[in-house]
């Protein structure tokens, strides 16, 4: 399954941990990527400072969903249950 055009829910939806290009600490859930482009489109896309995490996921049926929501809802779902309890 290629990606969603203007879909972007993988750089929205997670956490990422690791120090990055525009996010020094890592990113919260939820927020958009800073390196988010006005398209929807990753801006480290094929570079070698993407975060190994966003090189992993893969577009397909079940994280993808019917629609940009879906994929928003599922992935935020998956943050929720992987999350560190506090």
């Amino acid at each position: 399954m290629d990606c969603r055009p203007a879909c972007a829910a993988c750089c929205i939806a997670p956490s990422i941990a690791t120090p990055m290009s525009g996010h020094p600490a890592g990113k919260a859930a939820g927020a958009p990527c800073a390196n988010l482009t006005a398209d929807l489109r990753c801006g480290l896309w094929q570079r070698p400072e993407r975060p190994a995490c966003c090189g992993g996921l893969q577009a397909s049926e079940e994280m993808c969903g019917a629609d940009r929501d879906a994929a928003l809802s599922y992935l935020a779902h998956l943050e929720r249950i992987t999350a560190p309890l506090s």
